[in-house]
């Protein structure tokens, strides 16, 4: 079960060692006053010079009963209480000459119970039952007042009001005054001690937001490099296998033609060692990346081409006006197309046709690569993170993907990406333009 400060279960933690040594310091120190106290109150004669007051040892051990218990009042705030308040009306009693410390050390323990009293239901039933019985005590005290001989004869009083009553009604302000002291700032000190607990709570789980925030931010970051590598490096390595096995198959009767796939075999080497440093720079640099440095839609061509020498029939067709696309859209369709064609060749194999067609809406641009599935697949094996991949850019954009088998045999992939309004663009200057669509075979 969690202390939730946030809860009325919550329970204040228990005194430190620190706080320990300082309680016990000071009750010995509230003794010691206590006692110089007492040895200047039997000095004046504080209960007259017949020695009314209570021998030096039975005075000393009843203040010592007022304030020694005052050391353990964190730890059992109630029962310090209690037995202070017992102490004290001893002090009254017998009686002892000194008031003001013992009063002090009640006001203490009265405080503690709402300072530190765990349970919050007993904290207020002790406090209550000790101010009760302290008013009690006060109005039998009034009633022996009333009959004993104040030496107030000569007093003036205040209009209707004798002496002895202006007495006990002055006390009585004292008293109300005094215990609704002790009760108010000790239930002040619990829910200020409250408080600081739910600001350290809301700070600890801020912190632990924010190492979560960060290790998910590590988790993105890691997830972003493995799909850059994925599609950067595995296009190129699947392009040099099926380079290497057409150059293999065709050096012992076509020469030239082995040299020609073993020519396409270095140029796809060569393409895959630049975007591994360009990735690798962009891991290293801490500045912001020039997006003009990585490929986009407009590299397309190039793409296409060096597909076409690993053996695929690969059609080409841009639909609509042409429109600047943000660099990270870019980016990420020609990162789709990339990952399109490299699964043509695993799965579909040499030989298959491919369409590429790339759609220009007002406000949205859409891919699609589509095959027939008419090719020599080969054993080429994967783990599924293409298709993770092209989904999480897509996702990342706000767009859709469409990834499943044809009807006619093939796959198709689909990519609908929405554009900022910034990125559309103004209409045509006369009515009767129409979209242009560029072929290529």
């Amino acid at each position: 079960m969690t202390n939730d400060p946030e809860l009325l279960t919550w329970r204040r933690p228990g005194p430190t060692p620190g706080e320990r040594r300082a309680d016990a310091g000071i009750a010995v120190g509230l003794l010691a006053l206590a006692i110089g106290s007492l040895v200047l109150g039997r000095a004046f004669g504080m209960y007259g010079e017949a020695g009314g007051a209570a021998p030096l040892p039975l005075a000393v051990g009843v203040l010592a009963a007022v304030t020694l218990p005052l050391a353990w009042r964190r730890r059992y705030p109630s029962v310090v209480a209690v037995v202070a308040a017992v102490a004290f009306v001893a002090v009254g009693e017998i009686p002892v000459a000194e008031a003001t410390v013992s009063n002090i050390a009640l006001f203490m323990a009265i405080y503690t119970i709402g300072a530190w009293e765990p349970d919050r239901r007993r904290a207020t039933v002790v406090r209550l039952t000790i101010v009760a019985v302290m008013f009690v005590w006060l109005l039998t005290s009034f009633f022996r007042a009333s009959t004993a001989d104040l030496g107030l004869e000569d007093a003036a009083g205040f209009g209707a009001m004798t002496p002895v009553a202006a007495l006990m009604l002055q006390q009585t302000m004292v008293n109300v005054l005094y215990f609704a002291g002790a009760y108010w700032f000790g239930n002040h000190a619990w829910n200020a001690a409250r408080q600081r607990a739910v600001g350290e709570a809301r700070t600890q789980e801020l912190q632990r937001e924010r190492a979560r925030l960060s290790q998910q931010a590590i988790t993105i970051e890691r997830l972003r490099i493995a799909r850059e590598l994925h599609d950067a490096v595995a296009h190129h390595v699947s392009l040099m296998g099926v380079q290497a096995a057409a150059a293999r198959a065709l050096l012992a009767h076509d020469t030239r033609a082995a040299e020609t796939q073993i020519e396409a075999l270095e140029d796809s080497s060569r393409g895959a060692v630049a975007e591994l440093y360009n990735l690798l720079g962009t891991l290293r640099d801490d500045e912001a990346v020039d997006p003009d440095s990585a490929p986009g839609i407009d590299d397309l061509d190039d793409l296409v081409a060096e597909s076409r020498t690993a053996g695929l029939a690969i059609d080409v067709q841009r639909i609509g006006e042409p429109q600047p696309l943000p660099p990270l859209v870019s980016l990420n369709l020609y990162r789709i197309t990339q990952e399109s064609l490299t699964n043509v060749l695993k799965h579909a194999g040499t030989g298959a046709t491919v369409s590429v067609r790339l759609r220009h809406h007002d406000g949205s641009v859409e891919l699609e690569v589509a095959d027939d599935g008419a090719g020599r697949p080969t054993r080429a094996t994967g783990a599924g993170l293409g298709l993770l991949g092209m989904h999480e850019r897509v996702k990342a954009l706000a767009g859709t993907l469409v990834a499943q088998p044809r009807l006619a045999g093939g796959f198709l992939v689909r990519a609908t990406v929405p554009l900022p309004a910034a990125t559309t663009p103004p209409p045509a200057a006369t009515p009767t333009s129409v979209p242009t669509l560029e072929s290529t075979r």
